[in-house]
């Protein structure tokens, strides 16, 4: 009998389109830094933090319907009182994903804004961590809106092309 469902599924139309699979496949560290060059003097002065934060995500095949996609996130924290750097933080969180039944637009979509989305805790997590070890106060990164970034690149990119022509 199940066999028969089986049989019946796979003989409608859906042949005509692929089945669409997404999978994470591993989420690794692909590089991180943490640098305190002020240390010891930045622990003997109030600390009142002021933080930089720089966001940027990356995609690439890297075999059949498999791809690595990297979020990088760069933290510059210096001290109020007299602007020296408190401490500098780099994660390149990334992921490899088996995506397959994309194309074009939706997977450029999945690969721009709903990865990103799958690895930023990671990251989050992986800076918290540094930034502890460091001696320094937690730093809670607030959660990204990787589809409100994943339009305003397709915007950008899209008046970049239209001044070129």
């Amino acid at each position: 009998m199940a066999e028969d469902n089986n049989q019946q599924g796979s003989q409608g139309g859906s042949q005509d389109k692929p089945q669409l699979q997404f999978s994470l496949q591993r989420i690794y560290v692909k590089d991180i830094s943490f640098e305190s060059p002020n240390a010891p003097s930045v622990f003997q002065q109030p600390f009142k933090p002021k933080v930089g934060l720089d966001l940027d995500t990356t995609s690439q095949s890297v075999g059949e319907d498999l791809y690595e996609v990297v979020v990088k996130v760069t933290a510059q924290v210096s001290n109020n009182e007299d602007g020296a750097t408190a401490f500098l933080v780099e994660v390149e969180q990334a992921g490899l994903f088996r995506i397959s039944g994309l194309a074009g637009d939706q997977l450029d979509h999945t690969l721009g804004a709903f990865c990103p989305n799958v690895l930023f805790p990671y990251a989050r997590e992986c800076i918290d961590s540094l930034v502890s070890r460091g001696s320094f106060p937690p730093l809670m990164l607030a959660p990204v809106n990787f589809e409100a970034m994943y339009a305003q690149k397709k915007q950008r990119t899209a008046q970049a092309s239209e001044t070129t022509q």
